[in-house]
């Protein structure tokens, strides 16, 4: 507990994400701009979801989950990682620590459980457009985003909880730019490979079902959309569902290197480009691939900035 106690009372170093490069500045300012496009862009979506009566529908509502999600993602690790470069100090508190260890691994398995159940939603409505209204009522949605919080809080207070109970006696410099359960445990001075091998295990498991779930919804999607006879119902249904699959890989390809391929087989240098763009790539390209190829986001937009005296030419 002495060395826990150390660990706490002195913090960890963050190595900056710009370390290994040479033009600091300009990819400081590729960044900034990715930070704050996306910011921009999951907040309009969200503000159109709420103000337009035509994205009151199961499908929007999630999506309304997906681009909170996306806002916080970047908002744990970006202003840190942009305070540390200007600043030219990468110390973080152990509580600092802590929180982002805390609210990534929330957000990162709620957001995964959440694209599985919007993969469900595609389903039901594809494959059972009449009984849509009731297997998609509002009492399920709440379920389903309710469910996709509580297995984010779990998993958070659980990885977080050991993660930060070993002892980190030796080096404290995280070699990364937040604080992630991968990197923190190769600080750890104590034998941490049973718990790297449970990590390893549970992450198997909290990827590959909600991944199951989502290639057996489309599977369905797929054969149903074949069947349709209307050109334009099938491209509606597969403009839609294509839209969800660009998110799914953009998410799920950078989570299974950095949780299910073992971590001698990817450097630090690895895990830092893996992680910017979970943390702001993606983020950033959803409401972009959600809008430009959804024509009620698009016909909303033009609402508001008719409204608003402004008539884009599209």
């Amino acid at each position: 507990m002495r060395d826990v106690n150390q660990s706490a009372a002195s913090g960890f170093i963050l190595v900056s994400l710009f370390s290994h490069s040479g033009s600091h500045n300009v990819l400081f300012s590729l960044v900034a701009a990715m930070f704050i496009m996306g910011l921009l862009g999951n907040t309009i979506l969200l503000f159109l979801i709420r103000l337009d009566a035509r994205l009151h529908t199961p499908m929007y509502f999630l999506l309304s989950q997906l681009s909170l999600f996306d806002v916080g993602f970047p908002l744990v690790t970006i202003p840190k990682m942009a305070s540390d470069f200007l600043q030219g100090d990468g110390s973080i508190s152990f509580e600092g620590c802590a929180a982002q260890i805390f609210f990534l691994t929330l957000m990162g398995v709620a957001e995964g459980v959440l694209l599985a159940l919007m993969s469900y939603d595609r389903y039901v409505a594809v494959c059972h457009p009449l009984q849509y209204p009731v297997l998609m009522r509002r009492q399920v949605c709440l379920l389903m985003v309710g469910a996709s919080w509580l297995a984010g809080v779990l998993n958070a207070c659980t990885q977080t909880s050991i993660t930060l109970h070993f002892p980190y006696c030796a080096s404290h410099t995280v070699d990364h730019f937040f604080c992630e359960v991968p990197a923190l445990l190769r600080l750890s001075c104590a034998d941490t490979s049973a718990y790297e091998q449970a990590l390893s295990t549970s992450g198997v498991l909290i990827l590959l079902l909600p991944l199951s779930l989502i290639a057996a919804s489309y599977g369905h999607v797929l054969r149903a959309v074949l069947r349709m006879r209307s050109e334009e119902a099938r491209n509606k249904a597969l403009t839609t569902c294509s839209s969800h699959l660009t998110v799914v890989g953009l998410f799920y390809g950078a989570a299974v290197f950095m949780y299910m391929v073992p971590g001698a087989y990817h450097s630090p240098q690895q895990d830092n480009v893996v992680s910017l763009f979970y943390n702001l790539v993606t983020p950033t390209l959803n409401p972009l691939i959600y809008s430009l190829r959804n024509r009620e986001v698009r016909m909303a937009l033009v609402k508001v900035l008719s409204r608003a005296g402004l008539r884009p030419k599209w």
